[in-house]
């Protein structure tokens, strides 16, 4: 039986990362990059599709944490013999094709008798390598890939595993190191393990101090720590861009089949990112992804996907793996994601929010950026009224979506600021006279007077979750009795064991099927829109209630699922965290990304927050 997804701990570098389980066990690795085959793919399947288990022999009472301000784990077994800790962590390297894995097991007291199970298979689980005995461990390669297992404990190999047994008394210690190369590359070179441990822990330590955090409730700046730090993680250092998760095909419904890959980069994240990031002081990192935002969308505007990988790569083929059963027997595992094909509107908004938000922000100028968003705008005023798929992706009809109608508006906002604002030229007489019509259409044939709601898209009855979005970009003001009554219906029709969902999908043809959890940056967008409104104390409630859902180390996924009472879908999710650490800046006195987006005056200059 599948472990709960909150059992998972996540470890990285910003190069790769893996999920390591409350049992010891590393359970899901994709090596070198976050994209590549897994080598570990035990989470979508099982034992044989490989995994690297280090436990007691006996039973252990079990207890990890973070150690304080860094990405690295450490795991406490005590046993009826002693006690011992495993600490894992990935260093940080120059090199994306060298990327290791470091374990240490260090004896606290007593003496604790140890096992370690390696089982390889590369390809999502499907190849099986071949492995070779070394002086300094074991070698293994399997057509492009290989590993070197870096121990001194005896290895033996049985029925295509490694095993070891070993004990481990108070002040000993046993590192092992996995380390990656390409098959035709020599394998690097692995220092001592507590050094680069040190190092790893004083680097981490330090990008947290480059934090702001002063305005943030004090009872909360952990979980946003946590949160950038997470944000961190599922950053791939060399070009800038952001994971939306490390995995793929974490179910929404367990058992169902709604499963993704989430190992790209989503350019409907690019607001949320980059006025996170600046509120948390976050400015190179806030450069960065957009400079890889401008890398990724540059050329024909006609060809602008929703999503790229994390080099900015377009190609994006779906397929399944039919070798995997999936997680909890959640079929098919996916790899790739169809949904870069989908027109989705929205982007061409979220694109323009950002830009602007960065000038407002004073990031150094990007002088080609201006030129591109006015080609962007030329394509955007003869295609706004198209039909598309929506923020939700939905993989039903398309339809002419409110939420992607309102992007719409948000791109000509944003154009016609930033030329009065900045003193940039374009044709603003244009823009405005489209903003306008397209807010015109949105109030006629957006809102349904009977529900007193905007709905899911022009004609329909359903509600959408993202429509809690529409104070927060300047749309119309939160006091505004459409935006009123639009929060009201959501409370009403959206709202289950107190979370938000996305939308009905008994309700909604989206070409899935199937039930789904709550959508946890709803509810977070629900606590925005209840700040914005002054309603402090419902907007604390909630906040505090999604604080709950997080696992013992503070990570979230994608979805809550109410029945199960289990986090669902892939882990951990970006958007989740980027909804906590927002929504917590929302709620601090001076304001936050929702403030700042509403009033246009986009996020703090220069790393400190506005008054």
């Amino acid at each position: 039986m599948s472990l709960r997804i909150e059992d998972y701990a996540l470890i990285g570098n910003t190069i790769s990362s893996a999920l390591v389980s409350r049992e010891g066990s590393i359970d899901w690795l994709c090596l070198p990059r976050f994209d590549s085959p897994a080598c570990f793919a035990r989470l979508m399947g099982d034992e044989e599709n490989g995994f690297w288990k280090i436990a007691p022999k006996d039973k252990a009472t079990v207890t990890r944490r973070y150690l304080p301000d860094t990405a690295v784990l450490e795991t406490r077994f005590e046993t009826k013999t002693g006690v011992v800790t495993l600490t894992d962590f990935m260093p940080l390297t120059d090199d994306p094709e060298k990327v290791a894995v470091n374990r240490i097991v260090s004896g606290v007291s007593g003496k604790v008798e140890m096992t370690m199970e390696l089982v390889l298979r590369f390809g999502y689980g499907q190849a099986v390598p071949w492995v070779q005995q070394r002086d300094y461990g074991l070698h293994a390669v399997a057509g492009p890939d290989a590993v070197e297992l870096h121990t001194h404990v005896p290895l033996e190999g049985k029925n295509m595993r490694t095993l070891s047994h070993f004990t481990v008394r108070e002040g000993e210690s046993v590192p092992m190191t996995l380390s990656y190369h390409p098959t035709y590359k020599r394998p690097s070179f692995v220092p001592d393990r507590h050094e680069t441990l040190t190092h790893t822990v004083a680097w981490w330590e330090n990008w947290v101090k480059h934090g702001r955090f002063e305005h943030i409730k004090e009872r909360w700046r952990g979980a946003v720590k946590r949160s950038l730090i997470t944000l961190k993680l599922l950053t791939y250092e060399p070009t800038g861009g952001i994971v939306a998760a490390p995995t793929t095909s974490l179910p929404e419904t367990l058992g169902g089949s709604r499963n993704w890959d989430y190992r790209f980069t989503w350019v409907r994240d690019s607001s949320l990112t980059l006025y996170a990031l600046l509120n948390g002081g976050y400015r190179e990192e806030a450069t960065a992804w957009r400079k890889w935002l401008l890398r990724a969308t540059a050329g024909d505007p006609q060809q602008l996907q929703i999503m790229y990988g994390i080099a900015g790569e377009r190609s994006l083929p779906e397929y399944e793996l039919p070798w995997l059963p999936g997680y909890d027997k959640s079929a098919p595992v996916r790899v790739g994601n169809a949904a870069a094909n989908q027109t989705q509107l929205d982007v061409f908004g979220e694109l323009m929010d950002m830009l602007y938000g960065a000038r407002c922000a004073l990031l150094p100028p990007e002088h080609e950026a201006w030129e591109m968003e006015k080609v962007l705008l030329q394509h955007l005023q003869s295609n706004w009224q198209n039909l598309g798929r929506g923020i939700w992706e939905v993989r039903g009809e398309p339809r002419a979506f409110t939420h992607s109608r309102m992007m719409c508006w948000v791109a000509f906002d944003r154009a016609v600021e930033s030329a009065e604002r900045f003193k940039l030229e374009g044709p603003v007489a244009s823009w405005r006279e489209t903003r306008d019509a397209i807010h015109k259409e949105i109030c006629e044939k957006g809102f349904d007077s009977g529900l007193n709601s905007f709905t899911q898209y022009y004609g329909g009855k359903t509600l959408d979750a993202a429509l809690l979005l529409m104070p927060q970009v300047g749309f119309l003001p939160p006091e505004d009795p459409r935006v009123v009554g639009t929060i009201a219906a959501i409370e009403k029709e959206l709202i289950r064991d107190g979370l938000v969902l996305r939308y009905s999908t008994s309700n909604t043809d989206d070409g899935v099927g199937g039930r789904e959890g709550a959508f946890l940056a709803c509810s977070y967008w629900l606590a925005d829109a209840y700040a914005l409104c002054n309603r402090t104390k419902d907007a604390e409630a909630l906040f505090d209630r999604l604080l709950d859902l997080r696992n013992d180390l503070g990570l979230l996924s994608e979805e809550y699922d109410q029945v199960a009472k289990r986090l669902v879908g892939n882990f951990p999710q970006a958007f989740s965290h980027l909804g906590l650490i927002n929504s917590a800046f929302n709620l601090c006195e001076v304001g936050g990304p929702a403030q700042q987006r509403a009033g246009k005056d986009g996020p703090p200059a220069n790393g400190a927050n506005r008054p």
